[in-house]
C-alpha cells in the first residue's frame, strides 16, 4: 500500500481526522492524505509510527498541483485546483 487517501464527510470527520490518522500510521502506511471540501483543504500526513505520524502538511484548494513522492520512486500528482466543493445549504 502506498497511499490511502479519503475524502471527508460531515458525518466521518472525526474518524478521518483522529481514528484513520492513528490507525494507518500503526499499521505502516507511507501517506495519509485527507481531502476536506468543507475546509477546502488537503492534509497529507507522512512519516508513520505506533501513534499516528510524525508530519502532517495542509494544502489549501485552488494553490495548483501538489506533487507526492510515492515509496516506490512514482510521483502521484493532484490537482488542488480541481477538487469538488459541497453544494451550497438550500434554504
Amino acid at each position: 500500500m502506498l497511499l490511502i487517501a479519503e475524502v471527508v464527510s460531515v458525518s466521518s470527520a472525526r474518524k478521518d481526522y483522529d481514528d484513520c490518522t492513528a490507525k494507518y500510521g500503526r499499521y505502516g502506511i507511507p501517506i495519509y492524505m485527507i481531502v476536506d471540501p468543507y475546509a477546502a483543504e488537503v492534509v497529507v500526513h507522512t512519516d508513520p509510527t505506533g501513534a499516528g505520524y510524525v508530519t502532517a502538511r495542509t494544502h489549501g484548494y485552488g494553490t495548483g498541483k501538489l506533487p507526492i513522492d510515492l515509496a516506490d520512486g512514482r510521483i502521484f500528482t493532484l490537482d488542488l485546483d480541481e477538487l469538488p466543493r459541497p453544494e451550497p445549504e438550500s434554504r
